[in-house]
């Protein structure tokens, strides 16, 4: 078995949160080098690395003259993400870009153009494709339970008072850091929108810059409507999911596990890790070939964000087609710097 071996820009909490953990799950990859503006800012993490033959710099020529490396991923602040990921590329690097990928469709284009004139991979780290929540519904609606399905809902809801005055560019806000995830759910559920209606806003404090509410609006064919959502001033938060269809409804409640274990310091691998108790199962309420009306709640499928890397690999290893298509990337990013086209 061929062992990838993985290069890091970035080692902070992302890095160390929700990328590494999973990597020590598998044994199909290494951890080869790590680049970072500070050495030792996390010793405990680096010098354990660094047990397993890992080397840290400053440096990211260390990345690039390394012929060694099969995949650098970078994590680092979004607004750096543009720069890093084209000169890797233009280095002959693969890369495996972290969330925000960029901020305009110009940019993506340039980076998508140039991995494919030199045969590269590119990618953005859409890990909340495997979320369990979503994985779920995504079963759900490929069953058939709930028929032709019409409306579509996905929140992220928060209560997180503050009225500090925010100030930034759009990249910085709600509609890039947490949209970016939820229109590539519907984007990959059910291909690129006809239409997209937008309404976001700086809910908390009236003269921030910085957006911390939307609700977005994805129009297909066959009179579907998928709608995205996130606030920081849900005292109570609607459900994560909800989904009414010719057929039927599901409702989900609660949203993926594995965040709430990796910010408690528990860790893939360990027994229940992101798993949910059957309280937190999604409701589904269908009717049967005889027009019964059935009510049952669907057990959550097991979520792993360390699956993107396996999907890396099967495309860097064996050829398979990337999880994302450059067509979904391009549209996503199209989709959320046409929310601010008009201010």
């Amino acid at each position: 078995m061929k062992k990838l071996k993985i290069a890091y820009v970035g080692f902070g909490k992302s890095t160390n949160r929700y990328h590494i953990p999973y990597l020590k799950m598998r044994d199909n990859f290494e951890i080869a080098r790590v680049v970072t503006p500070t050495l030792m800012k996390n010793p405990e993490a680096q010098l354990a690395l660094e047990k397993t033959g890992t080397l840290f710099s400053t440096d990211i020529q260390d990345i690039i003259s390394d012929h060694t490396i099969d995949l650098v991923v970078v994590v680092t602040p979004a607004q750096s993400h543009f720069s890093l990921a084209k000169q890797l590329l233009q280095a002959g690097k693969n890369v495996l870009l972290d969330k925000p990928a960029v901020e305009k469709l110009s940019e993506m284009q340039a980076l998508v153009s140039i991995a494919n004139e030199a045969n590269l991979f590119f990618m953005p780290f859409q890990n909340r494709r495997f979320d369990s929540d979503f994985l779920t519904v995504k079963k759900v609606i490929e069953t058939g339970y709930l028929g032709r399905v019409i409306d579509i809902q996905v929140h992220m809801d928060h209560f997180r008072a503050d009225d500090t005055i925010v100030t930034g560019s759009n990249f910085e806000g709600a509609f890039y850091g947490h949209g970016v995830h939820l229109v590539d759910q519907m984007v990959s559920l059910f291909g690129s929108p006809e239409k997209v209606q937008y309404d976001i806003r700086s809910t908390r404090q009236p003269l921030s810059t910085v957006d911390d509410h939307f609700a977005v609006d994805l129009f297909y064919p066959n009179q579907l409507k998928a709608s995205v959502h996130v606030t920081e001033s849900a005292l109570v938060p609607y459900p994560k999911w909800l989904i009414q269809g010719t057929k039927g409804t599901f409702i989900k409640q609660d949203v993926d596990q594995q965040e709430n274990d990796l910010k408690a310091g528990i860790m893939p691998g360990t027994s229940g890790f992101g798993e949910d108790s059957p309280q937190a199962y999604g409701h589904l309420t269908y009717l049967n070939q005889n027009g019964d009306r059935i009510e049952k709640y669907i057990p959550s499928e097991s979520g792993d964000y360390g699956r993107i890397y396996d999907t890396a690999y099967e495309t860097l290893v064996n050829g398979a087609d990337k999880l994302i298509t450059d067509a979904q990337m391009l549209r996503v990013i199209e989709i959320l710097e046409g929310g601010f086209e008009n201010g």
